[in-house]
Parts: structure tokens; sequence; C-alpha cells
């Protein structure tokens, strides 16, 4: 087994969680996204984050508005929609479970569940 493909893996796994996290923030810019999202060792690409955006947009989960910029085109802001909202709830719900189940299979306490 190859550790990196192991852990590319895991980090795409939660990657649409992070993305939406960092939206349930407020109004952000996909490379405010980028950039928190590097800083964090989360690396991403452009490649990967729009068309990720483009999928939640589509399902309904996010929206976006245009908003001009002084340095350049106009800019795409997102936010959740009440959808979203509702989905990254069951999303964080999920999130807690599957870290109190891994803290308790990494501590060997699952008799004590």
């Amino acid at each position: 087994m190859n550790l990196e493909n192991t852990q590319i893996q895991m980090r795409k796994g939660i990657l649409e969680y992070c993305i939406l996290q960092i939206i349930a923030r407020g109004e952000t810019y996909a490379s405010d996204m980028l950039n928190e999202l590097t800083l964090v060792k989360m690396i991403v690409v452009e490649g990967t984050l729009y068309p990720l955006l483009t999928r939640l947009k589509n399902a309904g989960l996010l929206e976006y508005k245009w908003v001009e910029s002084k340095s350049g085109p106009p800019r795409k802001y997102y936010k959740l929609t009440e959808d979203g909202e509702k989905f990254m709830k069951g999303l964080s719900e999920t999130w807690q479970d599957l870290v109190h189940s891994t803290e308790m299979i990494r501590s060997n306490s699952t008799t004590t569940v």
C-alpha cells in the first residue's frame, strides 16, 4: 500500500465538508477558500475546487453573487442556501460521530460504549 495515496483519499473524503464549513462562516471568495485550505495542509488546486463548488451549487447547497473588484474582474462570492445549512448540520453531526468512533477505536475503549 502507498501511504501518500491513502492520505490523499482521506483528504478528498473530507474536502466537501471542509469547504462547506468555510462557506458556512459567511460569504467567501474561492481564492480565500484555497488559501485557507492550503494553510491547514488540505492541499487543493483550482481544478478540484471549482468543479466541487459547481456541483454543490447545482445540488442547491450553495448560491453565489458577483461582486465588482477594484483590482481585476468581478469576483464570485459563495454562501450556503437554506438547504445547504441543513445539509451542513447533518454533516457536522456525522463528523462528530466519526471523530468519537475513531477516538474510541484509537484508545481501544470500545468495550465502554
